[in-house]
C-alpha cells in the first residue's frame, strides 16, 4: 500500500510546479550536513531527482535516506517551501533519460553531450512534512503552515 503523503499547501503548490532550484540536504556518512542545488521534478506524490552513483550525495543516501530540501519564491525569498521526505527508491538511468527530461524543463538542451550518462539514477523522495513560510504581513508575524502525513 502506498504510504501517506502530506498535502502540499495550496499557497505554496506552484513552488513545486515550477522549475525551480531545490536546495537538497543529505547526512554525510561522518555525521554532518551536506546541501547542494538541485533540478527537481514534482509528479503531484513524490519528488525526482537526478543523481549519479559516483557521488557523495548518492553515498550519503545510501546510509541515510532521510532528506530535507527547501525551495524558495523567486519573487519573494521570504516565502519557502521545504519537504522533509525519505528516499523512497532508486532507479537506474542509463543513458540519462529522465536527466534529459529534467534539461528540457529547465531550459537546456536535452541532447548536449552527458559524459556521466552511464552512472545515472532517479531518487523518488516521499514527503513525510511539508512547511511552508510566508513573509511577515503588516498586522502580523511570518505565517508558518505545517502538515505531516497522516
Amino acid at each position: 500500500m502506498d504510504q501517506p503523503i502530506p498535502p502540499v499547501p495550496e499557497s505554496h503548490r506552484f513552488l513545486l510546479e515550477q522549475p525551480l532550484i531545490a536546495h537538497v540536504a543529505t547526512v554525510r556518512v561522518d555525521g554532518g550536513a551536506q546541501s547542494n542545488p538541485m533540478w527537481f521534478s514534482w509528479d503531484g506524490r513524490r519528488i525526482r531527482l537526478t543523481h549519479t552513483n559516483t557521488r557523495q550525495k548518492f553515498r550519503n543516501l545510501q546510509a541515510e535516506p532521510r532528506v530535507a530540501l527547501s525551495i524558495t519564491d523567486p519573487d519573494e525569498s521570504q516565502r519557502y517551501l521545504e519537504v522533509r521526505g525519505v528516499v523512497e527508491s532508486v532507479e537506474a538511468d542509463p543513458g540519462g533519460r529522465f536527466y534529459r527530461q529534467l534539461r528540457q524543463r529547465y531550459g537546456v538542451d536535452p541532447d548536449a553531450p552527458m559524459p556521466d550518462a552511464d552512472a545515472r539514477v532517479v531518487l523518488a523522495i516521499r514527503p513525510v512534512t511539508m512547511l511552508a513560510r510566508s513573509p511577515a504581513g503588516p498586522d502580523g508575524p511570518p505565517a508558518i503552515e505545517r502538515v505531516t502525513a497522516d
